[in-house]
């Protein structure tokens, strides 16, 4: 992505080839085939083709190879139509799907065409070469162009949020991410690069806008603003970017450029702010990895001056370049050294600060070269060579010891002592990396604030910005650490981000189209897994967690894991490892799939541990630079201690800890703190990462965001190479697929109207009638006759929405239509052409024949004689003239007929013309007819017209009213909105109160948090003086065992004196007595006080709650009130406001008022002109009635009548000219009205606009409101937490003080007792001294038999306690010790039994040894069953796993099924719809069907009667024709009988000789047949007539006959064809219909039985699921089992052994000490009876003892005042009593000062409520108002409509007047035309300005919309209103029920407190639960004080146990 390299034509690279992708072979092929997607291994997804389905799975031919395939169907998806290649947006795809997206991406990916925008994303993918499409050319191509108007480029993105920032005045945000190597900061680059191009101050400046008197350096700077803006980024790259594997120049942190702009669009300033700089880098890297880029170029660029200076080497002699000089392929590091300090000089560093600088970097090198070894004999680290340290120190301006010492032996602060602590070799490594790493944050964070300075411009104020966040993208890694889950957390936030903005921007579409959607936030849906992350409380998240953990010194990150299962485990996000061996600890569930965690080092990396002694060194080093970057008041921050433990050599003690706060803010004093952290707080890495992301999103949600995603496409970084799996991953990583996803939901495809139109009108041919037609409409009839189902699309007002794959079924319906028209097309073409063709063919044919017929008679008549003579004699014969006689004669008669058709074709023709004249004439008779007709039409309208005019005049005052009433609806909404800004006025008080609330809590968490410190530190003086305490009571314990043992000793030597024992006995029976009594008094009042105690922390608790409460309250009430003050000087202003904008209502009205006056004298005026009109017209009338009169008068009287008429004329005119004038007055007056109405409704939509500001401003402060109040929550839990935490204190703290005060008088008790012993002792000791001094011996045996009955005793009880974990075994070790304790007591009662308890010990070891032999054969047992059980448990795991694969199939299918289901039950509605209209069609069918065949009857019967006629013109022809026939015959005749006679003639004439003799006959003759001649030719001639006659009727009959059978026939033929084309449709159309009925009923039954089928499927599937889940649920039962069961088995296990160690070990020991004691007895029988004998003796020496003993008084004294000094302890103890009892007095009354306050409290609860109930009758109110308001609505408009009527009737009614005048001037006299001309000129007026009544009506209506509109926005502000109310209401609830909980809570707290006084009373074991307080152990007399958390007693039961020792416990 670099710049253009070659002279490369750059549209190649932007632009797609319509060509190629219109290819209507690639179309025909698509159509053809049922193409689709199936996965594959190398190519992601493959095109194949459908061949055949087989159920679940499908035949597939893979397009590239042919192969066939078996594919599952779940495993298909549909592919676009070739129109949708390489489409720029993808959210056009009509299938949207993975292989779809993945496809276009690769197909433009390969043309060169890198972006691509997905909706609101813009993708990139990286092209690994040089494009040329980043020129100022193509800067200048994009420049001022909208986003669809270029095709897909950063610069379009850029562009757009530049103009969107200027028109809009929004701030912007251009959110860049992806994976290392995808090109985030080239894009980044070109978004400056192009900002910087567009939008240069000094561009515009160049030549004016400078002022004459600023200096140059002024100029130059404000200039060089956009270059140092572009110098700024390889300054950071050079510091903060590094080589990886993938990627070259990978930034190692993310970065947000903020470039701040003016009003005018010039760039004013930047700000950079940076996050998670992965500072590890600069101490170690991976393999072929680089460090940052900065220690190369240092290294290679610097001049031997500069390397002196800064001390530096060659590359391997540094340990933190892993390794070594790697160089970057075409990059040189020396020219980069060069360029970073170019633009270093550029941005005005100083030569001192850049020098400074080098030396941090080098010193940074120089700690990876400091050396440590370890002394021999001790761990301790030290340093063998300073000179690294030398350099380092002078580099640094530092102390060489001192840094030495600091490293090696730091100051540690030990309570409240500082300790110097010698550390380890691997504890001062870390130190040193640790060190490392924080001065190279440090010293980034400085240049980054260093190059803001420079960049920022006070000058010139920046009013909005374009912000640029380049931040890695998602990654999943196998195993993921805390920076991968940093930023996977980012993502999701971001990805929330998109959502949210996409749900908004496609509910402006939706709206805007006015399509009706239920709206989805999408945002929602990731809420989950970031709650999961940061939530802080209920349960904690993540991050809460690490914190919490980071607290305790004890805690490692298994503890954290844990503890993340434990609170987490039933999370829907989060998941446990699903087996014991996974590597992972936790994964969780982002939107881009599932990430495996490993939390190794997280607490380590979470706390970020400094050395504070080298930081306070860093902090006075003599460097001033060095010292500015350390310059932290490093006093302020908590420290953070790691106790010393054997397991942390990897996490060494380090003795303070610097939160990331200090490093990222390097305090105010430094340069400008960007989080100020309080004194005291500990800040971890995971708050300021979530604090910073939180700021980062705030910033986002307040800009409109633009997302462009950036794509690596191959990891070996190869141009023109796309892997497709890799790409991917990727979509889904960054939220691309999750975008389609949500695309999917709702309507993605939109076309325009006409488009649509123009596309798939030819799927519905006859929808859209001829002519023109609005584009929704004709898109409505399309989608109409389409038959589409409703819910697959939406019609809106500029588009058609369809879901997801609908287009491209209409695609192929219309490629099946072209199709199937092409086919015919093609058929008709051919078919023609084949009929020519067989036509030529046809006559060729019978050419042929006749030729060879001619040929064939030719050739036979050829060589035939006679034919030959024919041939010669037919030219000589006459007969041949005769013909051509005949010939000529017919030629003769064929021109006399021809004359004769001439004639009588012109006398038809004549006919014709006359007819048509007479036709014209009747044609124009109606035309004047229809004229005169409409004329009086035209009057008619022409009196409608008035009277509409008259109505609309109706309607104006109407509407006047109306905006009367529209003013009183303002003061409604008026008086609504000061209901409303008080309503905020409230909201902004609370939120005062919260805010105030929430800094108070803040200040009290504080002291709480001191408070904390000093109880800890209580506690531990407490825990020393317990542990002193308990010393003291084992010393006790030890003196009153040694007096026992001496007392069993003297009773056993005194039994001999029964008497003085009796007598002894009975004053011990007495002095017991008296100790219990005294005892039990004692304990009752120790019972009275601990109640008293007890009831007293109670009421403290109670009473400091509810003070707390009441400050609370009492701090809302304050801040309610400050918002009220506000809210109050809020509603002054805008009550002005209003005070202003009802002047100008008051204004307007004036005017109104005048303009209304104004009219009411024209319409006076009006009425006026109107009466002397009539009077005129009247006078007019009688004036002709005179002129009739008096006609035939003089001209005289004419001439006064022509004057008259020209009065009336000019009267005329001048009553034109008023009505004119009246009419333009009019004008005018509407035209103000209109104007008038305009600013009213400007100024209504002004405060419109100003309420929704205030309703945007009322959102954010709920928002922030809402912000606060989780705040304060989140605090308030703190506190109670705290709170709760000092109570627990404080109980342990009256406990150790009860224990303590127990404990002495304890010591008391047995201080008497051993005082009581000691005189009984004296008193004995008097009588037997004599058997001491002889049975010394005796007394050494006892004491040795004691000391090792004591040793068996202990082991023994170390036994019984060891088996006390085993539930079987330990039952029957108790009852032998118990056995064995009361052996014990009849051992102290008498020495005598010692042989039989010996005898028993030998039989419990024995039984012991068999026991343990059975303990032996049992854990062999318990093995053999751990093996089992864990066998058992694999194939559990196995089935689990194979029952889980199972039922992710069985979801697959079901959810598969499901879709097909919801499939099926469309297609299957979509089939009852077309079946039901099929049924209509039949109907209509039917009814079709009768109708035409009554018509073909109709027609039967007319054919019927023409045939009858024909039949009898047939006969009447046919008679004719006989007729004609005999005249015929009769002439041929007559013909013959004169050819008869002309020979007889002839004869006659040849015989002349004959008739000379006889001529007088022949005379005769010849007279006679003259006369025959003459009657003959008479007849001829007549019959000649006749037939003549007969021919002429003959004729006439055969044309009228033939005209009528042609006529018929037609007639006939076209009836017959109609009929047969009727039948023809009607049976196609039933064939259809029935084959359609039929496919109908198949699919209907298919339908069914695949319904009935995938029902049963269904239920089958449900079944199996179900069983599936019920056995995944036992088996995860049993699962769960046997690992408790395994657990319990393995911890028994190990006990066992242990305790068989334990157990051989002690047998071996007692076996020993069996021998012994043995040895002994014998040597103790024989020293009785020494004894006895001695006894005698001691008798006699009684006295000598008595002396004795009244010299041990002085040991009694002793004693005394022991006592003394306990009973003033006592007497102290009693003042302290009687102390509590007053302040137990002070508390009862502040409990009844709190309990008035809670009455307060709950008084002014139910005001609220009342307030409540008032807000809400008001809401009634307003509903009843908005009835009436809509009531008054309708009243108004039937008002309206009545005044419109009246109007029109009366202008109607004045025009029907001026009609009569003009009827009777025109009957009067020809000049009254003129009049008539006139009045038509004012109809024609009268019509405009109907025309402009019609449009003021239509612009009324508008305004009756507008109206209406502002109703149902008010609707909606009353709705939102109410959705407030309910959300205060809620609020309250929600307030109310944590009261509630916080009661139940203190009623729980006291119960536990009781049950635990309760369990101190009864001295048992108390333990102490807490979650986040450590373990500590107490023993007290016995009873031990596990300071344990529930989890852990439930984890470790053993571990007390296994631990403890007879011994006093050690506290920690």
């Amino acid at each position: 992505m670099a710049h253009r390299s070659g002279q490369e034509d750059p549209e190649r690279y932007l632009f797609v080839d319509r060509a190629v992708v219109y290819n209507p072979a690639t179309q025909a092929d698509w159509t053809a085939k049922k193409v689709v997607w199936i996965p594959s291994e190398r190519h992601g997804f493959e095109a194949a083709s459908i061949k055949e389905e087989r159920g679940e799975e499908v035949v597939v031919e893979l397009s590239e190879n042919g192969k066939k395939a078996v594919v599952n169907k779940d495993d298909i998806q549909k592919m676009n139509p070739p129109k949708f290649s390489k489409v720029e947006d993808m959210a056009e795809l009509t299938c949207l799907n993975e292989a779809s997206v993945l496809h276009n991406l690769k197909d433009r990916y390969y043309s060169g065409l890198i972006y691509t925008y997905s909706g609101l994303f813009c993708v990139v993918i990286n092209p690994y070469k040089n494009l040329p499409i980043y020129s100022e050319n193509i800067i200048e191509m994009y420049r001022g162009k909208k986003r669809h108007e270029m095709p897909p480029h950063i610069y379009a993105i850029s562009e757009s949020a530049y103009r969107c920032m200027l028109q809009d005045r929004e701030d912007q945000s251009i959110l860049c991410t992806g994976e290392s190597g995808a090109g985030k900061t080239e894009n980044t680059k070109k978004v400056i690069q192009y900002l910087a191009h567009v939008a240069s101050s000094h561009k515009g400046r160049k030549d004016h806008n400078i002022p004459p008197e600023s200096p140059k350096a002024l100029n130059k700077l404000q200039g060089e603003l956009e270059r140092q803006l572009l110098q700024a980024n390889p300054i950071l790259e050079s510091f903060g970017n590094a080589k990886t594997v993938k990627n070259d120049n990978s930034s190692r942190f993310g970065k947000f450029i903020r470039v701040n702009f003016d009003v005018t669009g010039y760039i004013v300033g930047a700000n950079i702010e940076t996050y998670l700089l992965e500072k590890s880098r600069a101490v170690r890297q991976a393999k072929d990895e680089r460090t940052f880029h900065v220690f190369y170029q240092l290294l290679a660029g610097a001049g031997e001056h500069l390397k002196t200076d800064l001390l530096l080497e060659g590359f391997k002699n540094y340990r933190f370049l892993s390794n070594g000089n790697i160089t970057i392929p075409g990059q040189q590091d020396k020219d980069n050294f060069q360029e970073t300090m170019d633009a270093m000089h550029i941005m005005s560093f100083s030569h001192e600060e850049i020098v400074c600088m080098l030396k941090v970097v080098s010193a940074v090198l120089q700690f990876g070269n400091v050396v440590f070894k370890k002394e021999r004999n001790t761990d301790q680290a030290s340093m063998p060579e300073n000179t690294v340290a030398q350099k380092l120190c002078h580099l640094l301006g530092l102390n060489v010891m001192e840094f030495t010492r600091a490293i090696l032996s730091p100051r540690i602060k030990v309570g409240r002592d500082y300790v110097q602590k010698a550390q380890t070799k691997e504890q001062a490594d870390f130190a040193v990396e640790a060190l490392a790493k924080a001065t190279y944050e440090r010293l980034f964070r400085w240049l980054v604030h260093r190059i803001n300075k420079a960049l920022d411009r006070t000058k010139r104020q920046g009013a909005s910005f374009i912000g640029i966040l380049d931040i890695a993208g998602f990654e999943i890694f196998e195993l993921n650490s805390f920076e991968q889950m940093c930023i996977n957390y980012t993502n999701e936030k971001l990805q929330q981000l998109f959502n949210h903005t996409m749900f908004i921007l496609e509910q402006e579409e939706y709206q805007r189209e006015g399509i009706e959607w239920s709206f989805i936030d999408f945002g929602l849906d990731l809420q989950p897994c970031i709650d999961l992350i940061e939530r802080p409380t209920n349960p904690p998240g993540v991050l809460a967690l690490l914190d919490e953990e980071c607290w305790f010194p004890k805690a490692t990150d298994k503890t954290f894991v844990d503890k993340v299962l434990q609170e987490q485990g039933t999370h829907p996000k989060f998941q446990k490892p699903r087996q014991l061996k996974d590597k992972a600890d936790f994964c969780i569930i982002h939107y881009a799939g599932r990430v495996d965690y490993k939390a190794d080092e997280w607490l380590m990396k979470n706390m970020d541990p400094l050395n504070d002694n080298v930081a306070t060194l860093l902090n006075q080093s003599t460097d001033k630079f060095v010292a500015d970057l350390w310059k932290d008041d490093i006093q302020t921050f908590q420290r953070a201690s790691f106790y010393d433990k054997s397991s942390d050599l990897l996490e060494p003690p380090v003795d303070r800890i610097v939160g990331l706060d200090q490093v990222a803010g390097m305090n105010e004093t430094a340069f400008g703190a960007a989080y100020k952290t309080k004194k005291g707080m500990f800040r971890t890495v995971g708050q300021l990462y979530k604090e910073s992301l939180t700021k980062l999103m705030a910033t986002l949600r307040n800009t409109n965001p633009n997302f462009v995603r950036c794509i690596i496409p191959n990891h070996e970084k190869r141009a023109g190479k796309l892997d497709p799996h890799l790409v991917l991953d990727q979509l889904r990583c960054n939220g691309v697929l999750e975008g389609i996803r949500i695309c999917r939901q709702g309507f993605p495809n939109r076309i325009v109207f006409q488009e649509f139109r123009q596309r798939y009108e030819i799927l519905t041919p006859n929808a859209i009638p001829k002519g023109f037609m609005d584009g929704k409409q004709a898109c409505e009839r399309m989608i109409r006759a389409l038959e589409l189902d409703p819910n697959l699309f939406r019609i809106g007002q500029s588009k058609v929405f369809f879901r997801a794959g609908v287009l491209a079924h209409l695609e192929e319906e219309r490629d099946l239509k072209i199709t199937d028209i092409i086919i015919y097309f093609q058929s008709v073409c051919r078919g023609y052409l084949a009929r020519k063709a067989f036509a030529k063919k046809q006559q060729q044919l019978n050419c042929l024949k006749v030729l060879q017929r001619n040929c064939s008679a030719y050739l036979k008549l050829k060589h035939w004689q006679w034919w030959r003579l024919f041939t010669k004699v037919k030219p000589l014969l006459q007969v041949t003239r005769q013909e051509e006689e005949m010939q000529a004669k017919d030629d003769e008669l064929v021109k006399v007929k021809e004359k004769q058709t001439k004639v009588e074709g012109e006398l038809v023709e004549m006919e014709r013309k006359h007819s048509q004249l007479i036709e014209e004439k009747n044609i124009l008779a109606e035309q004047l007819q229809a004229e005169t007709e409409l004329f009086a039409e035209a009057e008619e309208m022409r009196a409608r017209l008035a009277a509409k005019k008259q109505e609309l005049e109706e309607i104006l005052h109407d509407l006047e009213s109306r905006v009367e009433e529209e003013e009183e609806r303002t003061q409604g909404l008026q008086s609504e909105k000061k209901k409303m800004q008080s309503h905020i006025q409230d909201l902004e008080e609370q939120l005062d109160e919260e805010e105030a609330a929430r800094q108070k809590l803040q200040l009290e968490k504080v002291t709480a948090e001191a408070k904390m410190k000093k109880f800890e530190e209580d506690i531990l003086l407490l825990e020393d003086q317990n542990s002193k305490f308990l010393k003291e009571k084992k010393l006790l314990d030890d003196r009153v065992n040694e007096m026992m043992s001496q007392l069993t000793e003297e009773e056993e030597k005194a039994k001999n004196l029964g008497k003085t024992k009796n007598k002894q006995e009975v004053m011990m029976v007495d002095l017991e007595e008296r100790l219990k009594k005294e005892e039990k008094t004692r304990q009752e009042l120790e019972k009275a006080k601990r109640k008293l105690d007890g009831e007293t922390t109670d009421l403290q608790d109670q009473i400091a709650e509810l003070q707390a409460q009441i400050e609370e309250l009492r701090v809302q009430l304050a801040k309610k009130e400050e918002e009220l003050q506000a809210i109050q000087a809020r509603g002054d202003e805008e009550v002005t406001q209003k005070n202003n904008a009802l002047k100008q209502v008051r204004e307007l009205q004036a005017q109104l008022a005048e303009l209304q006056e104004d009219l009411e004298s024209e319409k006076v005026s009006r009425n006026k002109a109107e009466k002397l009109k009539r009077d005129l017209s009247e006078e007019l009338e009688a004036l002709k009635t005179e002129l009739e009169d008096t006609l035939d008068t003089t001209a005289a009287q004419q001439e006064l009548r022509t004057k008259r008429e020209q009065e009336v004329t000019e009267l005329k005119k001048a009553i034109d000219e008023e009505t004119k004038n009246h009419e333009a007055q009019i004008q005018e007056m509407r035209q103000r009205h209109s104007t008038a109405l305009e600013e009213l409704s400007e100024q209504l939509e002004q405060t419109k606009r100003f309420k929704v500001n205030l309703e945007k401003n009322k959102q954010s402060t709920e928002s922030a409101n809402k912000e606060l109040v989780s705040e304060v929550k989140g605090l308030q839990q703190a506190k109670t937490e705290s709170e709760h935490k000092k109570k627990k204190l404080e109980a342990q703290l009256q406990e150790f003080m009860a224990r303590v005060t127990e404990g002495e008088k304890g010591k008391g008790e047995l201080a008497d007792r051993s005082h009581k012993l000691q005189t009984e002792l004296d008193n004995v000791s008097a009588l037997l001294e004599d058997a001491e001094r002889k049975g010394i011996k005796l007394v050494k045996d006892t004491t040795v038999l004691e000391s090792a009955l004591q040793d068996t005793q202990e082991l023994l009880q170390e036994e019984t306690r060891q088996k006390l974990n085993m539930s079987s075994h330990i039952r029957q070790l108790e009852e032998e010790k118990s056995t064995l304790q009361e052996q014990q007591e009849e051992d102290e009662v008498a020495c005598r039994n010692l042989e039989k308890q010996l005898c028993t010990l030998q039989a419990q070891l024995v039984e012991t040894k068999k026991k343990l032999e059975d303990d032996v054969g049992m854990v062999e047992g318990l093995e053999e069953v751990k093996r089992k059980l864990q066998k058992d448990m694999e194939l559990a795991t196995l089935r689990l796993e194979e029952k889980g694969i199972a039922f992710e199939k069985m979801e697959k299918t079901k959810t598969r099924l499901q879709q097909e289901l919801d499939d099926l039950m469309v297609d299957l509605d979509h089939q009852r719809t077309i079946v039901s209209n099929l049924e209509k069609k039949q109907k209509k069918f039917d009814q079709l069907l009768a109708e035409e065949k009554n018509i073909s009857a109709r027609y039967a019967e007319e054919r019927d009667k023409a045939e009858a006629e024909a039949r009898e013109k047939e006969t009447k022809s046919l008679s004719l024709a006989r007729a004609l026939d005999e005249a015929l015959e009769a002439k041929e005749e007559f013909e013959r009988l004169n050819k008869q006679l002309r020979s007889e003639m002839e004869d006659l004439m040849s015989s002349k000789d004959d008739v000379g003799k006889n001529v007088h006959e022949l005379e005769k003759s010849k007279r006679t047949l003259d006369q025959q001649l003459e009657e003959m030719r008479t007849q001829l001639e007549e019959l000649e007539d006749e037939l003549q006659a007969t021919e002429d009727a003959k004729l006439r009959l055969e044309v009228n006959m033939q005209a009528m059978k042609a006529q018929y026939e037609r007639d006939l033929q076209g009836r017959d064809d109609q009929n047969d084309e009727k039948k023809r449709a009607l049976v196609k159309q039933v064939r259809e219909m029935e084959a359609e009925l039929e496919d109908e009923r198949k699919q209907r039954a298919l339908a069914v039985a695949a319904k009935k089928k995938l029902e049963m499927d269904l239920m089958d599937m449900v079944g199996q699921i179900e069983g599936a889940n019920k056995a995944r649920d036992e088996a995860i039962k049993q699962l769960r089992k046997l690992q408790s069961q395994m657990k319990d088995y393995q911890r028994e296990l190990e006990d066992a052994r242990a305790s068989r160690d334990e157990i051989f070990s002690q047998s071996k020991e007692n076996e020993k000490k069996l021998k012994s004691l043995e040895a002994e007895v014998l040597q103790l029988h024989e020293d009785l009876a020494a004894s006895e004998r001695a006894r005698r003796h001691a008798e006699q020496e009684r006295d000598e003892l008595a002396d004795e003993i009244s010299n041990s008084t002085s040991g009694k004294s002793a004693l005394m005042d022991e006592k003394r000094r306990l009973e003033a302890r006592i007497a102290q103890l009693e003042e302290e009593l009687e102390e509590e009892q007053g302040n137990m007095e002070l508390l009862n009354d502040r409990f009844r000062k709190t309990t008035i306050q809670v009455d307060t409290l709950t008084l002014e609860l139910v005001a609220e409520r009342s307030m409540a109930q008032k807000s809400e009758n008001a809401r009634q109110q307003l509903e009843r108002q908005n009835k009436d308001l809509r009531a008054k609505l309708g009243e108004l408009e039937g008002s309206v409509k009545s005044r419109f009527k009246a109007s029109i009737t009366a202008l109607e009614a004045k025009i029907l007047q001026l009609e009569e005048q003009l009827e009777q001037e025109a009957k009067e006299r020809a000049a009254a035309n003129k009049l008539v001309r006139r009045t038509e000129k004012k109809l024609k007026e009268v019509c405009m300005q109907v025309e402009d009544e019609r449009r003021h009506s239509d612009q009324y209506k508008e305004q009756m919309e507008k109206a209406n509109s502002r109703m149902k926005q008010l609707k909606r502000q009353l709705e939102e209103a109410e959705e407030e109310a309910t959300r205060a209401n809620a609020y309250r609830r929600k307030l109310q029920r944590e009261l509630d909980d916080a009661t139940e809570a203190s009623e729980g707290l006291s119960r536990e407190v009781n049950t635990l006084k309760s369990r101190l009373r009864r001295g048992g074991p108390i333990s102490f639960s807490s979650s986040r307080s450590g373990r500590r152990q107490l023993q007290v007399e016995g009873t031990s004080l596990d300071l344990l958390s529930d989890d852990e007693v439930e984890n470790k039961p053993t571990d007390a146990n296994a631990n403890e020792t007879p011994a006093a416990p050690q506290p920690e």
